[in-house]
């Protein structure tokens, strides 16, 4: 900053000022955070400019601490209760972990809002009936991945992998079908905390914490600003 600056702080006033007044997060934090979280996800679906907005960062751990992260694709925001699903190979390693350790971070970021949203809560497998459900729905060679991959574990060569799923397409037109294998399925976050954040100018960000005081189905919640 220069001298003339420092003593003409005018400017930066107005725009501390201009600051005060842009509330992407509502400047009184709303009781239940999940349907504003579900609201900036809509906006981000609607925005068509993301080949996966419901990407997020899923971050597990084992028992003893050791932490891994990665992305894989939100599949459902649900609010009443507040939950993330997901769906993935059980016996992957972060299948492993969330069945050892069954706690779990996720992390979604839309640039275009310049927004984030964190979540953290206690994992559970999703039911037989609700996996089976939503495999029906992926595309076909999807379908065939989710029944010859070994996810995370060495791979013969990536042509190996490529007979084997050309193996389980012949025997699908011969079967008719693809049934969904046990080792995979999926997983919802029964969410805890959710943190808001929405960027602003001279890294004077807006950022919202909401921790859930009850496991009602419609829970209470404890909202704390955070300096960011």
């Amino acid at each position: 900053m220069t001298t003339t600056q420092v003593n003409n702080p005018g400017p930066v006033a107005r725009m501390l000022t201009e600051l005060l007044g842009a509330h992407d997060l509502p400047a009184e934090p709303p009781r239940d955070p999940m349907p504003l979280l579900l609201e900036w996800w809509e906006d981000a679906r609607a925005r068509g400019g993301y080949a996966d907005f419901n990407a997020m960062t899923l971050a597990t751990a084992t028992p003893d601490g050791f932490p891994s992260a990665r992305i894989v694709l939100c599949k459902a925001i649900e609010t009443t209760p507040p939950a993330l699903v997901f769906y993935t190979n059980y016996e992957s390693r972060k299948g492993r972990e969330l069945d050892a350790n069954p706690r779990a971070a996720a992390l979604f970021h839309w640039p275009h809002a310049k927004r984030q949203a964190r979540v953290e809560g206690a994992v559970r497998r999703v039911s037989d009936a609700e996996s089976d459900a939503y495999f029906r729905t992926r595309p076909l060679l999807s379908r065939i991945g989710a029944c010859v991959s070994r996810q995370s574990e060495p791979l013969e060569s990536s042509q190996a992998l490529v007979a084997a799923a050309m193996r389980r397409a012949r025997t699908a037109m011969l079967e008719g079908d693809i049934p969904r294998p046990a080792h995979w399925g999926g997983f919802r976050v029964h969410i805890e905390s959710v943190e808001l954040w929405s960027a602003r100018e001279g890294r004077l960000h807006d950022r919202v914490r909401w921790t859930r005081l009850s496991d009602d189905e419609t829970p209470t919640w404890r909202a704390v600003h955070l300096s960011a």
